[in-house]
């Protein structure tokens, strides 16, 4: 299956959860991150539940200090 993840092309070869894509791209031990999936913010409690479907529209963002 073929998803998006911030823009980019990203193939999954069964149904993942958030957590398992974060794990994927090498976000699993970062802090200050936010998902949402077809332009919708998904909860960090709810991660572990949400599964990717074909075609979603993945955003990861990651908060950084500055001034």
């Amino acid at each position: 299956m073929i998803i998006s993840v911030n823009n980019k092309p990203l193939e999954l070869s069964s149904t993942e959860n958030i957590n398992s894509v974060l794990q994927r791209l090498q976000f699993n031990h970062a802090k200050g991150i936010a998902v949402a999936i077809n332009n919708k913010v998904i909860p960090k409690s709810s991660w572990e539940d949400h599964l990717i479907k074909e075609n979603d529209n993945i955003t990861i963002i990651r908060a950084t200090q500055g001034g």
